[in-house]
Parts: structure tokens; C-alpha cells; sequence
């Protein structure tokens, strides 16, 4: 047969009108066909060598065989370890990822949702904490309202706002532990690299750690709260100005790890050592930190089991009402924060 096989040919072939040997190949979302009719119709398309049109089975379908995965930052190892999960939990349900990275620009969010709508994606899972922007967050629930009309379905990492189901990590707690075990190591004189204004996961971590404070009697003085990029570049920064302030600061918390490894770049660029002069701790526990000197002390979070659970949230039967995973992180203390004893 000269020229590329087509679907008209295998209807031909098969003796079958080429409804029939659409519905057969691409599957249909509402019709069904005969099982006779339908190894007639592959018995052909295997004799002629025909292979299906991937667009043309998503037109039939009603969606694609594609998992959609919207993150903040793919250059950060928080994310691409949620990426993991998400594709080894995609492969196992026979979905491909289709990942888009917003670069902290929250209305790319909707923007990317509506594209992955657009493109039949069969769900979509968006990964990173919420901002406090009532007006968009407002516009991406709708377009993901419009999505899972559609047939679509969704799951987010985050704080749950969304009214989908998420995965909830425990920020505010985390935070606390840490700050409980920072002072059992003699740390009494803390700052805090404090993320951007806004940001609900840097908003939940600083007010953990701060309340946690409190509770030991300390207070963390607002001085001591720099506000600065959620990114390694924002934490080299944050820590720049705290250094500059002149602050008297025995402890670093930085509200995730890319801030605490920029922050540590930070502290030997202006002539200190970690620990020795100002001993530095993150939350997330990337996968990086093994390559950083000194281990940085964390806040570990299952951020690989956190992709599978969201991916298997998005994938499963629909629910009545949104669904919660909470997942809870563990302080793992390490030389970037050795044991001293309090000044006084």
C-alpha cells in the first residue's frame, strides 16, 4: 500500500464503517463496540500496520493519556523531588507527565491550568504553597472548577484553599520542633530568614518557629525577621542585610533549604564560618543538602512520597468533598548546628 496507512484504510480492511474503526482504535467516551467487531478491526490495523493518532484518541476519549504537573520551580530540589514521586506514580498508572514550571509567577498558574484543559490533560496535580492573594487564588479555582467540569480531575500540594483535594504538609509544626530543639542544643539568640511577605508556607514556618519561641519565653524580635526571595538567591540576600544589621544572632533559621544553603554562601562571603561564628538550619531536607558543608539541620519531609500521594489523590475515584493527606516533617539535626552553651 502506497502512502501512510489511514484509518479509513483499516475500516476498509476490516469491513466496518470508519465510526466503527475509530471507536475501535481510539476508544470512545459514550460508545462502545462489539467485541467481534472490534478484533476485526485490530486484526487489520495489525495486517496493515497501522499505528493510531494520539490526538485523534484524546478527541475520542475525551482525554489524553497525559498527567499535568505545575510547579513554582523545577531548578529547585524541593520540586523535582515531588516530580519524582509524580512520575513514578504516573508510570505506574500508565499516564506520561507534562510538567510546567510558573517561576514564582502566580498567575502562570491559572494560565498553565488552562492550557493542560485545553490539551485533555487527564489530571493535574500543582504543587507549592499558596500566596495570600485572595483575587488569585479566586481565578485559579474557577479555572480549575471549568477543568474537572470538564471530566478532569486535581490534586494540590499546599495549603488546602483551593477546594480540591491536597496534600497538607505540616509547616507551623515542623517549624516548631525545630525551634524546641535548637534551643535543647543552647541557642538562645535567633533570627529568622522569613521568605517573601505573602508566601502562606513561609507565613506558616515563621509562625511555628516564632510560636514556639514563645512558649520557651524567648522572643524573636521583628528585627531579627528578614523578608527576602523563597529561592537560594532570596536566602544569600536575606542573609547579606541580616549580617549588615548587625544583629547578635547565634542561629539562622532559613524557611527552606535553598534559602539556608544561599544563606550559608552568604556567611562565608563576608568572612564567617558555620557554625563557628553563626550556625544555620533550613526545612525540607533536599536532596542537595548531601553535597553541602556542613550538613545543614532540617526539617525532613517525604517530598517523594508526597508527589506518589498526590498523584494517587488525583487519580482516584471522585469524592464528595475535598480530600486531606497530611504528611508531617522531622527534625534532623546536623553540624551546621552543634550543641553550645547559652552567653549568660
Amino acid at each position: 500500500m502506497a502512502g501512510p496507512v489511514t484509518l479509513s484504510d483499516v475500516a476498509r480492511e476490516a469491513g466496518v464503517s470508519l465510526a466503527t474503526a475509530s471507536r475501535a482504535i481510539n476508544g470512545s467516551a459514550n460508545r462502545t463496540v462489539r467485541e467481534d467487531l472490534r478484533e476485526r478491526v485490530l486484526a487489520a490495523a495489525s495486517r496493515l500496520r497501522y499505528s493510531p493518532d494520539a490526538n485523534a484518541q484524546a478527541m475520542a476519549r475525551g482525554r489524553t493519556t497525559s498527567l499535568g504537573l505545575v510547579v513554582h520551580d523545577i531548578a529547585d530540589p524541593y520540586f523535582s523531588s515531588i516530580a519524582a514521586g509524580v512520575t513514578t506514580a504516573a508510570d505506574t498508572a500508565g499516564l506520561a507527565v507534562t510538567l510546567a514550571s510558573t517561576q514564582h509567577d502566580a498567575s502562570r498558574e491559572t494560565e498553565l491550568v488552562q492550557l493542560m484543559h485545553r490539551q485533555r490533560a487527564r489530571a493535574i496535580i500543582i504543587a507549592g504553597g499558596r500566596l495570600d492573594d485572595e483575587d488569585a487564588n479566586q481565578r485559579l479555582r474557577r479555572a480549575l472548577a471549568d477543568y474537572r467540569r470538564g471530566g478532569g480531575s486535581v490534586a494540590l500540594v499546599g495549603q488546602p484553599i483551593l477546594e480540591v483535594d491536597t496534600v497538607v504538609v505540616g509547616n507551623a509544626d515542623g517549624a516548631a520542633a525545630l525551634a524546641r530543639a535548637l534551643h535543647g542544643l543552647g541557642y538562645r539568640r535567633f533570627a529568622v530568614l522569613a521568605g517573601p511577605e505573602g508566601h502562606l508556607t513561609a507565613r506558616d514556618r515563621l509562625a511555628g518557629f516564632s510560636d514556639a519561641l514563645t512558649d520557651l519565653g524567648l522572643v524573636l524580635e521583628p528585627s531579627s525577621v528578614v523578608r527576602s526571595a523563597f529561592t537560594r538567591d532570596g536566602g544569600y540576600e536575606g542573609m547579606r542585610t541580616l549580617l549588615g544589621s548587625g544583629a547578635q544572632v547565634d542561629v539562622v533559621f532559613a524557611v527552606n533549604d535553598v534559602m539556608a544553603v544561599g544563606a550559608m554562601a552568604a556567611a562565608r562571603d563576608a568572612g564567617l564560618e558555620v557554625p563557628r561564628d553563626v550556625a544555620v538550619a533550613g526545612f525540607d531536607d533536599i536532596v542537595t543538602l548531601r553535597d553541602v558543608t556542613p550538613p545543614l539541620t532540617t526539617v525532613r519531609v517525604p517530598l517523594v512520597d508526597i508527589g506518589i500521594a498526590a498523584t494517587q489523590l488525583a487519580l482516584a475515584a471522585p469524592a464528595d468533598e475535598p480530600r486531606l493527606v497530611h504528611v508531617e516533617g522531622t527534625v534532623v539535626l546536623r553540624a551546621s548546628t552543634p550543641e553550645r552553651t547559652p552567653a549568660g
